[in-house]
């Protein structure tokens, strides 16, 4: 199902942050974002979130987290009160994160299953 170019970004954006953890360092990672994850969950902004972690490559995660829009993430939660504790939960993990964007949403459409 095709959606409107140009209307979509109104609406929700897709940020994905992909990160390369070192073995070992998997569970705190996960934790940290479980940490953080509270104060996605109290932002208006935020729609909702997920982690994604490889299959093939364990060591691969990513973070989509999907907002109101691009202006409401950098603009709203980055400048509430809840963001400088989000940012103190995963800042250890900043130097593996390999891709950090805001995506827009061209289409979509569900699968047979």
């Amino acid at each position: 199902m095709p959606l409107h170019p140009g209307k979509w970004h109104q609406y929700m954006t897709t940020e994905l942050i992909r990160y390369r953890i070192e073995s070992g360092q998997e569970e705190a990672f996960l934790q940290a974002y479980q940490d953080a994850s509270a104060f996605l969950a109290r932002s208006p902004e935020c729609i909702n979130y997920e982690i994604l972690r490889g299959e093939e490559e364990p060591e691969n995660f990513a973070v989509i987290i999907r907002w109101k829009s691009t202006e409401r993430h950098l603009q709203g939660f980055r400048k509430s009160a809840e963001f400088p504790a989000f940012l103190a939960a995963v800042k250890p993990f900043f130097a593996a994160i390999q891709e950090m964007k805001h995506y827009e949403t061209q289409n979509t459409g569900t699968g047979a299953a």
